[in-house]
């Protein structure tokens, strides 16, 4: 931990003097970048309007459960022409007819999601005015009717509604966590690019101004004989390398921090220098309880659930539909009919009515059994499928948690490394200085080792947090808190 901290120090140090003159610099640590991304990267915008799109589907399933109070009118109806008319010994002819008529209707309707049927109570007064004259109670009221319509055997879709509907919503919600822990992955990615380029910056200046220093002393030493013309060539050659590394590593630099700024959304004026992770925390995780909190927490496990589900409402729809059916309707109410508005609401009378309706198929060439064999069959895949799923989701989380108490080692070894190789190159560099060795090689080859242990600290960490946070994602739980991640969903509504 004293090397890391002791590597954060010198890079903040040299970035700090590299930035200096190139206007408006930011500091930026891993977590503050995250947060920046949750707020403004382009997926966090898209995964809030996916999950609008999910809370209102739902929402609109739920206003269908409720009453819904409708107004009808037709103002006014106006028919002329021919009618058949019968008088009172049979006889049949043609008449002219000529009337005016208006209606008006208030209707409260409710599904009844248990049995799939529909109850209403309605409202509505009528007028009919004959213009040949004739009809001495033009007025028509039904005060009040209820109104029962329900199929007995037909697929009933609203039942599979309330077992769905909120499920999906659910899912949607784990959905959407999901989606923020992959930014902070995404960002992990644009986050560790951009420090590794300015590392790779650093270490091409560092290298550039030591093999400067070496050229002039190798120059020095080629004239007084002590080094052949070989060696001060390939030293030239070494530091011209040098130069085009720190051309190189500044251009990277750059388009790093184009694609890093993109992503968070930072201003193109400002200047951006990422500071590494230093205080870690290392911890372990349970494989096998891990595998439970994605069973528990995860909307892949829910995802399982809806598509079972979703199967089973297509047999179901398959066995209902095409079938024998018998649908009931029945209507109880008042009437009356007078010659004022007022008068039709006197007194008014009973009506009901009562109407069985049944719907048998009788040859359907087998259709209807065909229907059924496909839904099930179609079933059986989706269940077979998600056995098989359900292994492998399980199996990745566990190995995703062994990975992750493994990266604990690496990191460690890694910083070891790099300090063992920075030692050995001082060491190296040391005795080339003062003329105890002259081999360029095995000056060569511990610049390279140095450079290349660094490098691969910092991928060490870019693979410890990667691991992390897909830890999170796959059972949306907080490790170091040791509770369930949250979110206050009615910010995004």
């Amino acid at each position: 931990m004293k090397q890391l901290i002791h590597f954060c120090t010198a890079f903040i140090l040299i970035c700090s003097l590299n930035a200096s003159g190139q206007g408006n610099v930011r500091y930026l640590t891993l977590q503050e970048s995250i947060e920046i991304a949750k707020a403004n990267s382009p997926d966090a915008l898209n995964a809030k309007q996916v999950f609008r799109t999910s809370y209102w589907e739902f929402r609109s399933y739920r206003a269908s459960n409720l009453p819904a109070l409708g107004l009808s009118s037709t103002l006014p109806y106006l028919n002329q022409g021919f009618s058949t008319y019968q008088d009172s010994s049979g006889n049949r002819s043609y008449v002219r007819s000529q009337y005016l008529s208006t209606k008006m209707s208030l209707g409260l309707t409710q599904q009844i999601g248990i049995t799939g049927g529909t109850i209403s109570l309605n409202s509505s007064l009528e007028g009919t005015w004959n213009q040949a004259g004739g009809n001495s109670d033009p007025f028509l009221s039904i005060p009040i009717n209820v109104v029962l319509n329900q199929p007995l055997f037909t697929f009933n879709k609203f039942r599979w509604d309330r077992k769905i509907q909120p499920l999906k919503y659910t899912q949607a919600k784990r959905k959407y966590l999901e989606d923020i822990e992959q930014i902070s992955i995404t960002t992990i990615n644009y986050f560790f690019n951009l420090l590794q380029a300015q590392v790779e910056q650093k270490i091409a200046r560092v290298n550039l101004s030591n093999y400067d220093t070496m050229f002039r002393i190798a120059k020095g030493r080629f004239q007084l004989g002590k080094i052949a013309e070989n060696d001060l060539l390939q030293m030239e050659l070494n530091f011209l390398k040098a130069q085009a590394a720190v051309e190189n590593a500044d251009l990277n630099l750059e388009n790093a921090q184009f694609r890093f700024k993109s992503y968070v959304r930072i201003k193109n004026s400002e200047q951006v220098r990422l500071v590494a992770p230093a205080d870690i925390g290392f911890f372990t995780i349970d494989p096998t309880s891990s595998v439970g909190l994605a069973v528990e927490y995860s909307s892949t496990s829910l995802d399982f659930k809806k598509r079972l589900l979703e199967a089973a409402r297509q047999v179901n729809a398959a066995k209902m539909e095409d079938r024998f059916d018998a649908n009931i309707h029945a209507e109880i109410g008042l009437s009356k009919s007078g010659a004022t508005v007022p008068d039709s609401y006197i007194k008014p009378l009973d009506n009901r009515t009562l109407a069985v309706e049944l719907t048998i198929p009788i040859l359907d060439w087998g259709v209807a059994h065909g229907k059924i064999k496909m839904a099930e069959s179609e079933e059986e895949i989706v269940k077979n499928s998600i056995d098989q799923e359900n292994i492998d989701f399980k199996q990745n989380v566990y190995l995703k948690a062994v990975q992750f108490n493994m990266q604990k080692n690496q990191v460690r070894i890694a910083a070891k490394s790099d300090t063992v190789a920075k030692k050995s190159f001082d060491v190296t560099k040391g005795r080339y200085l003062i003329g105890k060795i002259n081999s360029i090689l095995d000056l060569n080859n511990a610049q390279i080792e140095t450079d290349g242990a660094e490098k691969a600290y910092y991928m060490a960490l870019q693979t410890y947090w990667q691991n992390y946070f897909e830890m999170r994602k796959l059972t949306l739980f907080d490790f170091r808190d040791n509770k369930p991640l949250e979110f206050d969903f009615t910010d995004i509504k």
